[in-house]
């Protein structure tokens, strides 16, 4: 036994070695599949937010560098968050001014850490499972949903935008059927021919081919999109797509500029207001996502959220320095570094270096690209959080598991994702207080002796039922309480018993308390 046990050791410590040959085979691939998510995004939620375009991708620099060089989260992506876009929006009016946003940036950064320092991250670890199941399902409904008008060919939302309600008006079942309306056959060619290519790759890849271990399917997809648009120009201009909007729109290099934050702000109430906002709203979303990444995380490690939140922190501070949206981690990208086999940060870190290097060298390439090879990239990932045997998996765990999850399905798919979660996790909760009520008072009687025993720690929330089963409890006879089994026991339930045993003299029954007044008087 022992020598099985350290050779299971071994093997785990070569999979996750940060050697070359790892990085080489499967981090360097997973970081630029990320690569090519996070581009599109970062864009989108920079222009959804009414800031410059730069700033979505500095954002997403700084999370890949200092964010995941700082965190202890092997497989979490940082970045822009779609969750922020209205809040950053409203606060640079608010503010008055981009520079005066930043300078809330920084501070929120500067709370972050505090957060970090106090523990605060542990309140992620009372979302239930099936809160969290549900968040990683509905994320994938929400990128399928997301992704079909873009790879049709209608791209009026913005790349990133993943709230029911969009800011043009429609929502995302109108935009979805806009676009079957009215396709673009280049888009539904290249956006065809891209799954293709990624399912055969997912195959290819499963039967050992070294080769599509090495490369990554969604650099060919990306390729390929670059050369069947290029080839409609020449065979079939109809078929092209031309209009910039259908394409990535990174900033050229001769166009970049680094803003920095107002600090002559610092004593207006806005700013710490628009800071604290940004603190507490980032956080919760980093800790859903770092939960949800180490339940995908194939090695199941487990993330310091102290140490995330901190990371997190010094990455808003940097951003804002120089010119960057506020950032969070984002589930889409870390779903993406997982179903793309990344194993350490090192994916992490190369993704934000690629982003780096493609907007100062390669940006006129880059945007050759068409959105329908990425909304390709993206369904495939979508598939990947929300397949059937998900769902399957969750309804044979019974309804106290499935019911809240898919509740956090729908109601993330049908507002947003924080919105969603809390709805689920008031479901949850619910279910939990139920499965207590149930299960933490039996009653046993013989002849006219009767037994009430507390099989669990007595809260509030047992009061009622408490009460009940007391008024039950028939005239002239004797009755047990056994609070034995108990660790614990609120208040309020004492206060219960205190009040029955003042009125059982009037119906003639005779009380005796095991364990439970003992502790309070």
């Amino acid at each position: 036994m022992p020598e099985k046990t350290t050779k299971s050791v071994s093997t785990y410590s070569r999979k996750l070695d940060p050697s070359w040959e790892n990085f080489l085979r499967y981090d360097a691939p997973a970081g630029l599949v990320v690569f090519l998510v996070a581009m599109p995004l970062c864009l989108g939620i920079a222009l959804a937010s009414g800031a410059p375009l730069f700033a979505g991708i500095i954002a997403g620099i700084v999370g890949g560098i200092v964010v995941g060089g700082l965190s202890s989260s092997a497989v979490s992506v940082s970045g822009p968050a779609a969750g922020l876009t209205v809040i950053v929006l409203t606060a640079i009016q608010t503010t008055g001014s981009f520079k005066a946003f930043l300078a809330s940036v920084v501070l929120a950064g500067g709370m972050q850490i505090v957060l970090g320092a106090v523990g605060a991250g542990a309140i992620g670890d009372y979302v239930p499972n099936s809160v969290i199941k549900g968040m990683l399902a509905a994320i994938g409904v929400v990128i399928i949903l997301k992704q079909i008008p873009h790879a049709l060919g209608r791209d009026k939302d913005y790349e990133g935008d993943f709230s029911f309600f969009e800011a043009s008006g429609a929502n995302t079942f109108t935009d979805v059927l806009s676009s079957i309306l009215n396709p673009s056959e280049g888009a539904v060619v290249i956006s065809v021919l891209s799954l293709g290519v990624l399912i055969f790759w997912d195959y290819w890849s499963a039967k050992g081919s070294r080769f599509a271990l090495m490369v990554p399917g969604p650099l060919v997809v990306v390729v390929l999109g670059i050369t069947l648009n290029n080839a409609f120009g020449i065979f079939a201009p109809w078929m092209k797509l031309t209009d910039p909007v259908h394409m990535v729109q990174l900033p050229m290099a001769n166009a970049l500029e680094f803003v920095f934050p107002d600090f002559t702000k610092f004593t207006e109430p806005a700013i710490w207001t628009v800071a604290v906002t940004i603190a507490l709203v980032a956080s919760i979303e980093t800790l859903l996502s770092i939960e949800a990444g180490d339940r995908i995380d194939p090695f199941r490690r487990i993330t310091s959220s102290r140490r995330e939140l901190m990371a997190q922190g010094a990455g808003n501070i940097v951003s804002g320095m120089i010119g960057g949206l506020p950032l969070t981690s984002v589930i889409v990208r870390t779903s993406a570094n997982v179903s793309s086999g990344g194993r350490t940060k090192s994916s992490t870190i190369f993704h934000g270096v690629l982003l780096l290097v493609a907007v100062l060298a390669i940006p006129q390439y880059l945007n050759w690209t068409p959105l329908a090879s990425l909304a390709a990239v993206l369904i495939m990932v979508g598939y990947k959080l929300t397949k059937p045997k998900i769902y399957v998996a969750m309804l044979k765990l019974g309804w106290e598991q499935f019911l809240p999850f898919v509740v956090t399905v729908l109601a993330i798919v049908f507002t947003d994702l924080l919105k969603g979660v809390v709805i689920g996790l008031v479901v949850g909760v619910l279910f939990v207080l139920r499965a207590n009520h149930r299960s933490a008072i039996s009653v046993v009687n013989q002849g006219d002796w009767f037994l009430l025993r507390f099989n669990k720690d007595m809260t509030f929330v047992n009061k009622s039922e408490l009460r009940t089963k007391l008024n039950a409890v028939p005239e002239n006879t004797t009755l047990v309480i056994d609070g034995t089994k108990s660790v614990y026991i609120d208040r309020d339930i004492f206060e219960v018993v205190e009040d029955f045993q003042r009125s059982a003299p009037y119906k003639n029954i005779t009380v005796e308390v095991k364990r439970i007044d003992d502790r309070w008087r």
